[in-house]
């Protein structure tokens, strides 16, 4: 909290930083405050202050800190004294303050005469270094500083051996200040505030932890390996005092605890009033803003009344994707962290990375892949019990509550949603919504599956349904199929077993190709499977005792399917080698499904082929025009990345497109700049493609809105499949038909998305 200068408070009143920033827009800066000097800024001696303020202690100013270092420990360690009504802050402390003889430092509280409690030590033990200066005269004191340094440390990504001569570098330099030795010091200093980990081994082929009651095994049961590495590797411990040999495990999870954490959410008053914002301060007019307007929540909240009675109760979300923590493209390398979002908060705090609960790491150098369940069994178990509740202080309401939480969904790309809801996002059933109803066929001479089908989300007598020779050559009967709810997967996974562990996969056998016949044979026998078939294993979120209850356990990520159906279309309309969906074997399939003969190719007397010109094809001319358009256009700033830096005359292409790159041409750019590049059917279709994408990532929907817009986007599919060949159709494409419903059921699409993970 800092004193707020505008002219109603008048450097009297403390205010947090976001509340003096709305006054002094509202009321204006007091007038002559032009010394700064409640605000950090010195003053030369025999100048008098331009503001001349009263305050009740004499002795004020010196014990005011630049930060409010007192005020987050007194709120993590429920250290407050409410007796004290005075508008000066807490930490006024008074002269006869000794931290030693465990006297309260609060203006006539006296200490107790036990000695005080584990988390009393600790708060005792921090606020003396809090008090204790870096060195005479310093305006930090030795715990902000090392607080400060230590956050620099994690935000720059030093090793700890640098930061330790970065500290060696300092105390040369500053004799007199009192600074740790070495990293490892200063860790010691500050872990009593409950930034800590817990450090579990696991199986190097991901089989199990060395955890709970197998917490003291050698080896691993399964596969029969070693905890450890080989004898002769070891580690030199020096964390207390002494050198001390160790061995080196070989593949260790970190994991941070949840409960702590949540409980944290309540020990400041800011943040607890803020954890209340869905209930309290909520618009609710039938908009989704928030995920608590989404028909996800509101049906969690009618299932479980109890739960849905304390809007204190967290309701929160799963992130979890793999990256390369040596930004090296050439270095195969998967880490997997694995983040927690309380949606409980309001939408400007919810989604940025300070509101983010980082769960575990999970170490590479492979990703876990289905093996993953092994790693969430510490996150889970405490799932569980916060699903029971666990005892926590409210600083807002100063009380005990029973404090719960639950898991709405997970948040992951197409990969890793097969990793975590067990559903196999590969091969003819790739689509997790529409499972063993997906309409998919195999393109023999491209060699991948096409997932067209779309004609299923029309109406009853609807033309398109009867049209052949424009679509796959069939006529289409069938209704849009039906998601598959929690208990009846529960229910057909109930005998299911699955072995966990690389050991235990079956290995990669080279098999003959098959010919047509059987592969027409195999289509026919599965065009009504046995869905229990198709599991891959049962999510261990189904121990969960809600899950099955949840209407979105998994959500489709729009950014990777809006990045991937944009670099179709450029791809394929610019016809960019090894991009484009348009090419010899997809006009071959074209000829196998006896459909749009004036795309057939032509035999030439050579032997080679020539591609008849589609509607979608672009002369050398249009596609200049099209890279000049994308060259020449300016967005304001911080709209978008230089987009212009991407494109390629030569080539007439665009290089090194990000997904937010994607993102901007998908909604707003592509439209403009193919206007007068194509025909008006293919023109038309890709803009309306465009404006669905836009009305799904709106930051306020309409669900009647969104009911068109989910008939939009059906028509818009099947339009694209009169136009474009049936490689175009990728799982991706396809999958764009489930992003309405799935919006009506989650809410916006910003909280359910991987930016802004995948940028923390």
């Amino acid at each position: 909290m800092i004193l707020c200068p505008c002219k109603k408070c008048g450097n009297i009143y403390w205010h947090f930083r976001e509340v003096v920033y709305e006054h002094l827009i509202v009321d204006g800066f007091i007038r002559g405050y032009k010394k700064w000097i409640f605000h950090g800024e010195c003053t030369s001696s025999g100048t008098s202050s331009t503001i001349n303020l009263t305050y009740p202690d004499t002795d004020y100013h010196q014990h005011v800190r630049q930060d409010d270092m007192e005020d987050m420990l007194r709120d993590a360690f429920n250290m407050r004294s409410h007796g004290e009504q005075s508008f000066l802050p807490d930490f006024i402390i008074s002269e006869d303050c000794n931290i030693g003889e465990n006297v309260f430092c609060e203006t006539g509280t006296s200490a107790p005469n036990e000695e005080p409690n584990e988390e009393a030590a600790k708060f005792y033990n921090l606020l003396n270094e809090m008090n204790e200066e870096l060195y005479e005269g310093s305006k930090y004191s030795k715990l902000s500083f090392c607080i400060r340094l230590f956050h620099l440390k994690c935000l720059g990504g030093w090793t700890g051996n640098s930061f330790t001569m970065l500290l060696e570098f300092l105390r040369e330099m500053f004799l007199f200040a009192k600074i740790p030795q070495s990293c490892q010091d200063m860790k010691r200093l500050i872990k009593d505030l409950g930034l800590g980990y817990d450090k579990i081994h696991s199986c190097p082929n991901d089989c199990m932890l060395y955890w709970g009651d197998q917490k003291n095994q050698q080896s691993c049961h399964v596969c029969g390996k070693s905890r450890w590495m080989n004898s002769n590797t070891e580690d030199v411990n020096t964390d207390e005092g002494g050198a001390q040999l160790r061995k080196k495990p070989v593949k260790v999870l970190r994991y941070f605890p949840l409960i702590p954490r949540l409980q944290r959410l309540f020990m400041s008053s800011k943040t607890a009033e803020s954890m209340r914002w869905h209930n309290d301060q909520r618009t609710d007019d039938g908009l989704l803003r928030h995920p608590a307007d989404s028909l996800a929540w509101k049906s969690f909240d009618s299932k479980f009344p109890s739960f849905a009675s304390d809007p204190r109760n967290v309701r929160l979300g799963l992130a979890a994707d793999g990256f390369n923590p040596f930004k090296i493209m050439s270095t195969s390398y998967s880490t997997w962290p694995v983040v927690l979002v309380p949606y409980n908060l309001p939408p400007w705090i919810c989604m940025k990375q300070s509101s983010f609960i980082l769960s575990m790491i999970i170490p590479g150098e492979k990703g876990p892949g289905n093996d993953i369940d092994i790693y969430l069994q510490p996150l889970i178990e405490e799932l569980k019990q916060l699903w029971s509740g666990v005892e926590t202080y409210d600083v807002l309401r100063k009380e005990n509550f029973n404090l719960r939480a639950a898991l709405l969904w997970t948040i992951n790309n197409f990969l890793a949603y097969a990793n975590l809801s067990g559903w196999s996002t590969k091969g003819r059933y790739a689509c997790p919504c529409c499972a063993a109803q997906t309409c998919s066929k195999w393109l023999y001479n491209g060699k991948k599956f096409s997932y067209m089908g779309h004609r299923r989300w029309l109406d009853e007598n609807h033309k398109f349904r009867f049209q052949r020779t424009l679509f796959d050559g069939t006529e289409e009967y069938r209704g849009a199929p039906e998601q598959t709810v929690g208990s009846e997967i529960l229910f057909m996974l109930k005998d299911i077993n699955f072995s966990y562990g690389k050991m235990n996969q079956p290995p990669l056998t080279q098999t003959r190709r098959r010919s047509r016949d059987e592969f027409d044979d195999e289509s026919d026998e599965k065009d009504d499977p046995n869905e229990a078939e198709l599991w891959k294993k049962r999510s261990i979120f189904f121990e969960l005792p809600y899950w099955e209850h949840n209407i979105l356990r998994h959500n489709l990520d729009v950014m990777h399917i809006e990045k991937n159906v944009c670099e179709n279309i450029i791809g394929t309309i610019l016809n960019v080698d090894g991009k484009s969906k348009d090419n010899l074997q997809s006009r071959l399939d074209l000829v196998d499904m006896r459909i749009r003969r004036d795309l057939h190719p032509q035999v030439l007397p050579n032997g080679k082929y020539r591609l008849p010109p589609s509607i979608f094809s672009m002369s050398k001319k249009e596609k200049e025009v099209f890279c000049m358009v994308l060259k020449d256009i300016k967005v304001p700033d911080a709209y978008a990345s230089n987009i212009s830096r991407c494109v390629s005359f030569k080539d007439r292409r665009l290089y090194s497109l990000k997904s937010h790159d994607y993102h901007i041409l998908m909604q707003d750019l592509l439209p403009i700049a193919l206007r007068c590049c194509l025909s008006k059917n293919v023109t038309s279709c890709i803009i309306e493609l465009s404006n669905i994408m836009k009305a799904i990532c709106g930051k306020v929907l309409n669900v009647e809105e969104l009911e068109k817009v989910q008939d939009r986007a059906a028509l818009t599919l099947c339009n694209l499949e009169k136009i474009f060949p049936p490689s175009f159709f990728t799982i991706m494409v396809h999958l764009v038909i489930h992003l309405p419903h799935e919006a009506i059921l989650g809410g916006p699409v910003f909280y359910r998305w991987m930016y802004p993970i995948e940028r923390c």
